[in-house]
């Protein structure tokens, strides 16, 4: 059995956050907490709550986190409302975070923020073993999930015949992550724009008009052929197994951990795999974030050694491969362990 080495947490004392409270400007003068709390990805939980265990087995008498699965976008509303014991240490995040949500957390007084990125993930499009066995490309997604196929009209595809001729004549069903998800949003950048852009005219549209371009590229319909399945992505597995039809999107690892009932759907002739997500070359391959508040840092007992646990095992024979998600590429890991190290901030200038 592989051994996981964890940085002993720093010895930090359980300061009152009344100073955090003070620029949250929210009440929270005053209040402590002696427990670290962390929201966000449900992709990212199962890595997040084996840390967190790791952790509490490497320092005994610490109390373990607090790991809520709330969805990449709750999590950021929840992380970005202000600083003080009543707000989240950490956002867990499938994707990167958005300038939008940066400029909310500087607005609420969430000044300095730390960028990990912990590993990478795939966007996994899976049906059942006994499933028809579809073969998709973004522009097959999009053409069958768009709300609006190319501002063209209403999307009146029901079948995959309908989209691809190659494809059976089998109705569209699609179980899928929520809108507050990440894994929506990667779904919405990695794919479905993508297949969207195979039309000329739609760069055209993104010069005229950003807004009308995203609606156009990234609203997915609502008649019922993709169901919103909520946060918890092994629903989505369940409704596969009776769904032999249907195609599931969510994270590699609920594919990698259901090998046993459920397939790969390809996307460009590419299954998602642990090579093919970990060098890129599979076309819904993501990065993986956890999101810090500095003036945390200090204020919450062993949240400096809970972050060098998250650096101790993301290696690729860590924990975090343990729960089905892949390694970062060793500069990658290196440069997070130094951004772990330094607290470095995020300056923003890069989101979008």
């Amino acid at each position: 059995m592989k051994h996981f080495f964890l940085f002993a947490a720093s010895a930090v004392a359980a300061l009152s956050l009344a100073g955090c409270g003070d620029q949250s400007g929210s009440g929270g003068a005053g209040s402590t907490r002696d427990q670290i709390r962390a929201v966000g990805s449900s992709t990212v939980y199962p890595f997040a709550t084996a840390v967190a265990e790791l952790f509490v087995q490497g320092n005994p008498g610490m109390k373990s986190p607090i790991v809520e699965s709330t969805g990449t976008g709750g999590g950021m509303k929840l992380f970005c409302a202000g600083v003080g014991a009543q707000f989240p240490d950490i956002a867990d995040a499938s994707r990167r975070m958005k300038k939008s949500e940066f400029d909310d957390c500087q607005k609420n007084g969430v000044k300095d923020i730390v960028e990990v990125q912990i590993g990478v993930d795939g966007l996994a499009f899976a049906e059942a073993k006994n499933g028809p066995g579809l073969k998709l490309t973004p522009k097959i997604v999009y053409e069958a999930l768009a709300a609006n196929p190319y501002g063209k009209g209403p999307n009146k595809a029901q079948t995959w015949k309908d989209v691809d001729p190659s494809l059976p004549a089998i109705t569209i069903s699609v179980f899928g992550p929520p809108s507050t998800s990440g894994t929506r949003d990667s779904l919405a950048e990695l794919i479905l724009e993508k297949g969207c852009q195979s039309d000329p005219a739609m760069k055209a549209l993104k010069d005229k008009s950003e807004d009308e371009y995203k609606a156009t590229c990234t609203r997915v319909r609502e008649d019922g052929k993709y169901v919103d399945s909520g946060e918890n992505d092994n629903l989505i597995v369940q409704k596969l197994g009776a769904n032999p039809n249907a195609v599931g999107v969510f994270g590699y690892s609920f594919l990698e951990e259901n090998k046993d009932t459920l397939k790969d759907v390809s996307i460009n002739g590419i299954e998602a795999t642990y090579e093919t997500v970990s060098t890129g070359q599979y076309p819904g391959a993501r990065p993986l974030y956890i999101y810090v508040k500095k003036a945390h840092m200090t204020a919450i007992p062993g949240l400096q050694g809970f972050l060098n646990a998250f650096t101790a095992n993301w290696s690729p024979d860590g924990a975090l491969t343990k729960r089905g998600m892949v390694a970062a590429p060793e500069a990658v890991r290196k440069s997070s362990a130094d951004t772990v190290k330094a607290l470095t901030v995020l300056d923003g200038s890069q989101l979008k």
